[in-house]
């Protein structure tokens, strides 16, 4: 059986054992919670995972961009929420063909995303759920107000084509109450007006284990805990030890006695520090620090590390951010311990459009 030190690198090695155990750990809170999860394939973009957090509860999945939900599809996975404004008509033309395929719900923000939902799926057959995405302090797309929420429902509704099916949101780490507040409002003002809500959907997985406090939700999508990374740690969803993927990378150099370049730059780790110093945490060194990235070097100052790698050595390495991650690699390998268990295409990779 191959080993982690015979294979070529960088490679982006996926421990299965942290994998099942990260999945089963969020997946008991929720049945223990009463929260419905709906996990962002976002981060592993494997169809074989996303196959994997349904078997064990999930109630769907959630996909980012329409090439996402279209690798699901074709793998079999027929429940799924895209929670962005979709524009253009090469872009609704897919989603009506998607929508032929598997029970797709969609958000939006904007009467132009509606309108657009509307012309395409009007005379087709097919009624199209949508959400109002609600900006509830994270800062990003979304209606400011529940009033504005409310007006869009209604357009949604006396649309044809459409059904509006609820609200969703992605709130500020750390701001639970708050956007519990805001969702708590908007669904008050909808039942009011005939429109209660069926679906109200938020996530993040640096407030998972807080999931069941926004109690105006119906359900919850994590994406990150699944793998983990240096920020999830940060952010006390879990330990070093959790960290389902890592980075494993040649020290190539050995230039001064306190610096070391590995053969992981840019184009391997990212340059998305999430707010974090350096750029990673290597595994073997925990006192180096990475401290810059061109394309195809990482540089690591080993000023406070006592023990110090030789060129040929390899290491592993925790990224800031895994999600980024995945998409630069073609293919991922699953280990156990030592032993390498399988290499297999990133499906889902720079599906972007």
């Amino acid at each position: 059986m191959t080993k982690i030190h015979e294979l070529d690198t960088p490679a982006v090695l996926i421990d299965l054992d942290r994998v099942e155990a990260n999945l089963r750990r969020a997946q008991d809170y929720a049945d223990a919670n009463g929260v419905k999860l709906r996990p962002h394939i976002k981060t592993h973009k494997l169809p074989l995972f996303a196959k994997r957090q349904m078997e064990l509860g999930a109630i769907g999945i959630t996909c980012q961009k329409i090439g996402e939900a279209e690798v699901m599809v074709e793998a079999g996975i027929t429940d799924i929420l895209l929670p962005y404004n979709i524009l253009g008509q090469p872009k609704l033309k897919r989603l009506l063909t998607l929508a032929r395929r598997a029970s797709i719900k969609v958000t939006a923000d904007s009467t132009t995303t509606i309108q657009g939902y509307s012309e395409t799926f009007s005379g087709s057959g097919l009624t199209l759920p949508v959400l109002v995405e609600c900006d509830t302090g994270g800062g990003r797309a979304g209606v400011q107000s529940p009033e504005e929420a409310l007006g869009l429902a209604r357009r949604i509704a006396d649309s044809e084509g459409l059904r509006f099916a609820g609200l969703m949101t992605y709130p500020a780490k750390g701001m639970v109450a708050q956007a519990n507040a805001w969702l708590e409002r908007a669904k008050a003002l909808l039942a009011e007006a005939g429109l209660a809500p069926e679906i109200v959907s938020t996530g993040g997985t640096p407030d998972l284990w807080h999931s069941n406090e926004n109690q105006a939700a119906t359900e919850y999508r994590p994406g990150t805990y699944i793998y983990l990374d240096r920020f999830q740690v940060q952010e006390g969803v879990g330990g070093f030890d959790d960290c389902a993927l890592t980075v494993l990378a040649t020290v190539v150099s050995r230039p001064t006695e306190t610096r070391a370049i590995l053969d992981t730059g840019s184009k391997s780790l990212t340059s998305d520090t999430l707010g974090l110093s350096g750029f990673g945490r290597i595994v073997e060194y925990p006192e180096s620090a990475i401290v810059s990235l061109s394309e195809e070097h990482g540089i690591v100052d080993l000023t406070h590390s006592a023990a110090k790698p030789k060129v040929g050595e390899m290491v592993r390495i925790i990224p800031n951010h895994v999600c980024p991650v995945t998409n630069l690699f073609d293919e991922v390998t699953f280990v156990r311990g030592d032993a390498v268990v399988d290499t297999v295409p990133v499906s889902a990779r720079g599906k972007v459009r």
